[in-house]
């Protein structure tokens, strides 16, 4: 890990400490968890990255149905509601 200091309103550390009491997670874990969900939120991975993440999942999940290939418009209309 990378120590690092940050200065907060004391708003913030207040908040902070009161949601380090209720949950028992330090501060400094609530600060990683909220820069990781902070940082998830705002950075798109690349064409290339979402690409390589379908690819992966491709063919992990079973429907079931015997004809999805011949009836795939069938079923994605049933699924939307249409």
């Amino acid at each position: 890990m990378v120590r690092t200091q940050v200065q907060l309103t004391e708003e913030q550390a207040e908040t902070l400490r009161r949601l380090s009491a209720e949950s028992g997670q330090s501060i400094a874990e609530i600060v990683r968890l909220s820069v990781q969900l902070y940082v998830g939120s705002r950075h798109r991975p690349s064409r290339a990255g979402r690409v390589e993440r379908a690819i992966r999942v491709a063919g992990r999940f079973s429907s079931g149905l015997k004809d999805v290939s011949a009836r795939h418009d069938e079923y994605l209309a049933e699924a939307l509601g249409k």
